[in-house]
């Protein structure tokens, strides 16, 4: 909706009960609006003041309650011991990355992360959820790198690079390679794999996640794989809040 569309509803929907609630004779209803008219035809500037301060009491709404339940579920998102773990061991700020190992998005946006890990050695630190949005071989493939999360974390990453890196849709026959390529034939995908997969997909849902990648971020949720530069910049506003 544009602002000034925006803005004329907002005015609408504040006037038209007060117009029916007075007792004013039609001539007085007419007058009245010939007024705002004319009111706002000498001052357009008023919709878009009134558009954009309804948008700002919006996102700070939203970002309080977004604030709240973070808070609210914080072990759940950074300290789940059934969740990947990179970056710094005593971070500044620590990212939550929901993804998909079949997602095109997420495999463009992946080196992204990884580099801002790496400009970021003692400050930043990443959580990451999967999400198998992208079929059977999504949760399939999550199951093998957070089994081997699990029983051996120094060795989860080769297998998740490889994973991320493989181009289009995995096949069953991807992921064997995979986990040949990376020493790991002989994993078998545990239960508390399945149940973190549960746990990530209950979280990310609450949370609003409605596609891969996105990015928590503080207490923005950023969808999307965006620019290298957009993704720093917003980590850097974030750190600077902790300094």
């Amino acid at each position: 909706m544009k602002p000034t569309l925006l803005a004329l509803t907002l005015l609408g929907s504040l006037l038209t009960p007060a117009l029916h609630a007075a007792p004013f004779t039609p001539e007085q209803e007419a007058r009245i609006k010939e007024l705002i008219r004319e009111t706002l035809v000498q001052n357009p500037k008023i919709l878009d003041e009134a558009a954009e301060s309804w948008e700002k009491q919006n996102a700070a709404d939203q970002a309080a309650q977004l604030g709240d339940f973070i808070e609210g579920n914080k072990d759940v998102l950074f300290n789940s011991a059934t969740s990947p773990r990179l970056g710094a061991k005593h971070p500044k700020l620590t990212l939550v990355l929901f993804t998909d190992y079949n997602c095109p998005y997420c495999k463009q946006f992946d080196p992204q992360v990884t580099k801002l890990l790496k400009a970021y050695p003692n400050d930043l630190g990443l959580v990451i959820k999967l999400l198998p949005f992208k079929g059977q071989t999504s949760a399939k493939a999550a199951q093998y790198s957070l089994t081997l999360w699990q029983q051996d974390p120094a060795r989860f990453l080769p297998l998740h690079d490889k994973l991320m890196s493989k181009q289009g849709m995995l096949t069953e026959a991807d992921i064997n390679k995979a986990l040949a390529a990376t020493g790991n034939v002989a994993l078998k995908p545990g239960d508390k794999a399945t149940e973190e997969l549960r746990n990530s997909l209950r979280i990310g849902t609450l949370l609003g996640v409605q596609g891969t990648p996105a990015t928590l971020i503080g207490n923005q949720l950023v969808p999307g794989a965006i620019p290298y530069e957009q993704l720093e910049q917003l980590v850097k506003a974030e750190l600077a809040k902790r300094a």
